[in-house]
């Protein structure tokens, strides 16, 4: 593959994968260049950029694209393609693609261990462990099982469907609501969020984010899931109202929370911090190993069959 493309990756992503483009082509490492000269440094690039490498965290704005007059292609290492104008992308003929599958069956997993953590509270168990309270205070408070609980996800696809399948196996019943019913589904389907979430214990977002379930989870969705209900979130911050998550964990209208996206990540609220039902982590439910290298892969290959005019393996636009 000839050098001489250029493709701008946005942001950090795995080392394997930036080995991968600097082996193919010529790579520029966009957060390297300070905030105040990145214009400067595209227009002296830009006769070179014909791709945009990004993730879910930072991918091709409108005006980015505008500033890269020859760009052909944004392979997004994300399943999540809310950080891609993809309108623009069409006006300009811009093919994009996306790493779905590769990351379903880790991201799921992290659903579930966060379920799991939230409701036998976990994290605070290992703190009263490590603390020595466990030798001076005795035994640790009871929590909640997951183990037959009614499970409501927002999102029934590749990842809701991996999630479903899992709690399933801990004898869970599982509800979900999305934009239209699944005609081959045998979970029970409620046509809005606040039914899923009245007729459940436990609701994990799992879906898409776009501009019309930005929270998505708010006040009247939390009160229906009620005081000893858990929130999971492996989708995106801004599908939960967090000022009304924080309001009801502090007012016990809510049972805990699991979450590892936050709306401003990585800015944590202080008010978050504050709650022991609350389990954290940070945007890591694909960080594995394996999975970051079978993204990557992804990646490179939608690249290189996109410049040797061959189909994409993963095609959005």
């Amino acid at each position: 593959m000839a050098t001489s493309i250029g493709v701008l990756q946005t942001r950090p992503l795995s080392t394997y994968l930036q080995h991968e483009l600097s082996k193919r082509y010529t790579l520029f490492k966009f957060w390297e260049v300070p905030p105040d000269r990145r214009r400067e440094f595209i227009g002296k690039h830009s006769d070179s950029i014909k791709a945009v490498v990004g993730n879910g965290v930072e991918g091709a704005d409108t005006e980015l694209i505008d500033l890269l007059p020859l760009l052909e292609i944004v392979s997004s290492d994300s399943a999540g393609l809310d950080k891609i104008d993809l309108e623009k992308c069409r006006e300009r003929g811009i093919r994009v693609t996306y790493t779905p599958d590769a990351l379903t069956g880790e991201v799921a997993d992290m659903a579930i261990l966060l379920a799991l953590a939230t409701a036998r509270r976990i994290c605070e168990a290992d703190r009263y462990v490590r603390s020595g309270e466990w030798k001076n205070n005795g035994d640790f408070k009871l929590s909640l099982k997951f183990t037959g609980k009614s499970v409501g996800i927002i999102g029934l696809g590749r990842i809701g469907s991996a999630i479903a399948k899992r709690a399933e196996a801990f004898g869970c019943s599982i509800g979900y609501h999305s934009r239209s019913q699944k005609p081959n589904s045998t979970y029970k389907y409620y046509p809005s969020v606040t039914d899923l979430a009245s007729n459940s214990q436990i609701l994990i977002i799992a879906c898409a984010l776009t501009h019309e379930i930005h929270h998505i989870v708010n006040r009247e969705v939390i009160d229906a899931l009620g005081g000893n209900g858990i929130i999971i979130n492996i989708g995106r911050g801004s599908h939960i109202d967090e000022a009304e998550l924080i309001s009801a964990l502090a007012d016990g209208r809510l049972g805990g929370a699991g979450l590892d996206v936050l709306e401003h990540e990585p800015e944590v609220p202080d008010q978050l911090l504050r709650h022991d039902n609350v389990v954290l982590s940070p945007h890591v439910a694909a960080s594995t190993v394996e999975t970051r290298q079978a993204m990557a892969d992804l990646v490179v290959g939608n690249l290189e069959a996109h410049f040797s005019n061959k189909p994409l393996l993963t095609p959005v636009i």
